[in-house]
């Protein structure tokens, strides 16, 4: 099976592309750099030059496949609203090179806002719709092209997909401790994030792909909740800082970005994709990597 990835070169791109070589598959890697090129080539994908904003590399990408990835996002925190047209734009000539073919096009997003006051499940729909939504509301964008005879479905990730190297959400937490010479967490530190080791995340992507039908909504989590305090108590450990509450309405001063996430819920489950998917993870834990001192390479 011929796989086209967005995003092959980033984070959880990089991960998946490594599990579907491992497993066979034939995969072709949007590259926006020759360097992202010849690292592909080096692990034996083929790259096709190109970048999210290249719509005509998407489609030759998507009309030349068997299966679709789409894990690239421009993560432009002090533009999302360009991040969310540009992501848009990429779904919707994605889904509409692949309609009428019955190809598998999986689409990352998350478990952010799904669900208020408890942890999110794979019954809840999302919420986000429309262009203006966040990501472009591509998940329900991606779902509709069922309808063209797609075979659409959501990769939905947690906050965290962790490991050595991770410079995702949490290193920006990091930074902040860094930064200002304490471990924060926001108020009592009682929300929890989901979490998700990289490799564990990567081989739920593959499973997703063989077994899951056409609408579903996977969860790759790992861990349902891991409260921020604790996560603030190991950053402070790794650092020798030490930890302190930060009002909530302080978070974005003292954070920046990141503040506005580390203060929500995203708490989530996956037991519905273990099920589907016979799909158990068992990579390190959250705390595991940064105890490990993932976070903190100088």
């Amino acid at each position: 099976m011929r796989v086209f990835i967005t995003g092959a070169s980033g984070w959880i791109g990089s991960a998946a592309v490594d599990e579907l070589l491992a497993h066979d598959y034939e995969v072709v890697g949007l590259a926006r750099s020759e360097a992202s090129a010849e690292s592909l080539s080096a692990k034996g994908a083929t790259a096709l030059r190109g970048d999210l904003d290249d719509l005509d590399s998407l489609r030759r990408g998507a009309r030349d496949a068997d299966a679709v990835l789409h894990l690239a996002n421009k993560h432009d925190w002090a533009n999302p609203a360009e991040s969310n047209r540009a992501e848009r734009a990429a779904v919707e000539t994605l889904g509409d090179a692949l309609a009428g073919s019955g190809t598998p096009f999986l689409v990352a997003s998350g478990v952010a806002g799904l669900a208020q006051g408890r942890p999110s499940t794979e019954l809840d729909p999302s919420p986000f719709s429309g262009p203006d939504a966040p990501r472009g509301g591509t998940e329900n964008l991606a779902l509709d092209y069922i309808n063209k005879g797609v075979k659409s479905m959501s990769l939905r990730f947690s906050p965290t997909v962790h490991g050595i190297d991770d410079h995702g959400f949490i290193s920006y937490i990091v930074a902040a401790a860094r930064e200002k010479g304490v471990s924060g967490y926001v108020g009592d530190g009682s929300n929890g994030w989901a979490a998700v080791h990289r490799g564990d995340a990567a081989r739920m992507i593959r499973l997703g792909l063989e077994k899951a039908p056409a609408g579903s909504l996977l969860h790759a989590v790992g861990e349902g909740s891991v409260s921020t305090k604790a996560i603030a108590e190991a950053i402070g450990a790794g650092l020798g800082l030490p930890v302190t509450s930060i009002d909530p309405g302080d978070a974005q001063a003292h954070f920046g970005f990141i503040g506005t996430f580390f203060a929500m819920n995203m708490a989530s489950s996956s037991t519905l994709t273990q099920e589907l998917l016979d799909w158990t993870p068992t990579g390190p834990t959250l705390l595991d990597d940064i105890a490990a001192g993932a976070y903190f390479a100088v």
